[in-house]
């Protein structure tokens, strides 16, 4: 989700937002350190619980969301590539936050508007995706049914709690993850739950929050006039034949570069010349657009997810909690542009563009004796040193704080995005 999304809803810089409540900050400390933390003696792992996990991934790999204005350096999306691998074939319904009917999604309607040489239409998840995704099912499924008996060896819905964007590639994307953790074995339906486009927090809405979407315009075209960014981007375009004039930028050149490189297709010499320039400039761009050290900036980006992943931790650990409100194991299918700020608040972005069927996977512990909790996080499959933590294994209430600096819950969220809307309205605009 890649052009698109970045043409829509740009991340921006803002200023400076007041902190969770004094209260809701308290009620961390107070169920994250139960006995208080000793930091300078090792944990015993052995005595370590398994008690949640949650999920957060990208999709699998897809076409592109915009072809290359030069038709001889595009390459030929054949239907071929959507063929469905048979082991990945599982059901599942789709409804809405509340359990009702699965709401329109615009962004399959805009996406069947463009039909790329060859066929297919763009931001359609192929073969090749489905398999990346049944891949992480079976990475998940050593991790949390084999190596650890956490979850059942066959898909229970009171153990699984999913939710993904209403986007089609990604909801296909989770069917497949599901088959590969699962075997394509289930003890009852597969409900996947998706929300409005106006609500959706599973990737930084700028199109609906107002706020960012003033405070971002402009700042793509920006971006890539900037001193380095501007001359590499006229070097490959130059390159690849593309007039100058013409709106092709490094996110729009990674997208397609990137979809040709997963499918093995015959990408332009000048794509495979510079695929490490073409990659490293597209995260400069997003970290200009994004503007990485900006705190109100990630609030309104991820900050509401963040709320949600938050609040699973303190459900869990809260001994209040019925059983019945919790989960073992929580899916998100999100998108690039959902994690690089999610990286970027949690202070483990590598500088490197989110790949197609990625993960971060964070676990949640408890220790047999003290009853402290902990915190394990994963990208990509290995072990993370979140900000403000003393090791991998994070005490909950210094992951907790680290979280809560971003942390926006849903009523200032939208104060925050209708902020922009009322001053233009005070002003007279």
């Amino acid at each position: 989700m890649i052009s698109r999304v970045f043409k829509l809803r740009m991340w921006a810089p803002v200023g400076v937002l007041t902190s969770l409540t004094y209260c809701l900050h308290q009620r961390r400390v107070a169920l994250a350190e139960p006995g208080g933390a000793d930091d300078q003696n090792p944990v015993d792992r052995s005595l370590l619980e398994l008690k949640m996990v949650q999920v957060v991934f990208r999709h699998g790999a897809r076409s592109p969301l915009k072809p290359l204005p030069q038709e001889d350096q595009q390459v030929e999306w054949k239907p071929q590539l959507i063929e469905v691998p048979p082991q990945t074939q599982l059901d599942y319904t789709v409804t809405n936050l509340a359990g009702g009917p699965k709401p329109h999604s615009p962004f399959d309607s805009q996406y069947r508007e463009t039909t790329l040489k060859g066929g297919m239409f763009a931001g359609q998840l192929t073969k090749v995706g489905m398999e990346q995704m049944f891949a992480l099912g079976e990475r998940l499924r050593k991790n949390y049914v084999e190596d650890i008996p956490f979850l059942s060896p066959t898909f229970n819905p009171l153990e699984v709690f999913i939710r993904s964007t209403n986007i089609y590639r990604n909801l296909e994307s989770t069917r497949c993850l599901l088959a590969g953790l699962f075997q394509r074995q289930k003890e009852g339906p597969v409900v996947i739950h998706t929300d409005e486009a106006s609500s959706e927090v599973l990737y930084p809405n700028y199109q609906y929050c107002w706020n960012l979407q003033k405070r971002t315009r402009g700042r793509r075209q920006a971006a890539s006039l900037q001193p380095g960014i501007s001359e590499d981007l006229k070097k490959v375009k130059e390159g690849m034949g593309i007039a100058s004039s013409d709106e092709v930028d490094f996110l729009v050149l990674l997208d397609n570069m990137a979809a040709e490189q997963v499918h093995k297709l015959p990408s332009c010499p000048t794509l495979k010349r510079f695929a490490w320039m073409i990659e490293q400039r597209a995260v400069d761009t997003a970290s200009y657009i994004l503007q990485w050290e900006d705190r109100e900036g990630l609030q309104m980006a991820v900050g509401p997810f963040l709320h949600i992943l938050e609040s699973n931790l303190l459900k869990v650990v809260d001994p209040a909690t019925p059983p019945s409100k919790t989960r073992k194991l929580y899916l998100y299918a999100a998108h690039d542009v959902t994690l690089m700020p999610l990286l970027m608040t949690l202070g483990i972005f590598d500088h490197k563009w989110p790949p197609f069927a990625v993960d971060l996977t964070m676990e949640l512990y408890q220790h047999r004796e003290s009853k402290e909790w902990f915190v394990q996080l994963y990208y990509r499959g290995k072990e993370q040193v979140p900000k403000g933590c003393p090791d991998r294994l994070c005490p909950l209430d210094k992951f907790l704080n680290t979280m809560s600096v971003y942390t926006l819950s849903p009523e200032k969220y939208h104060m925050l995005c209708s902020e922009a809307q009322v001053m233009g309205l005070g002003n007279g605009k």
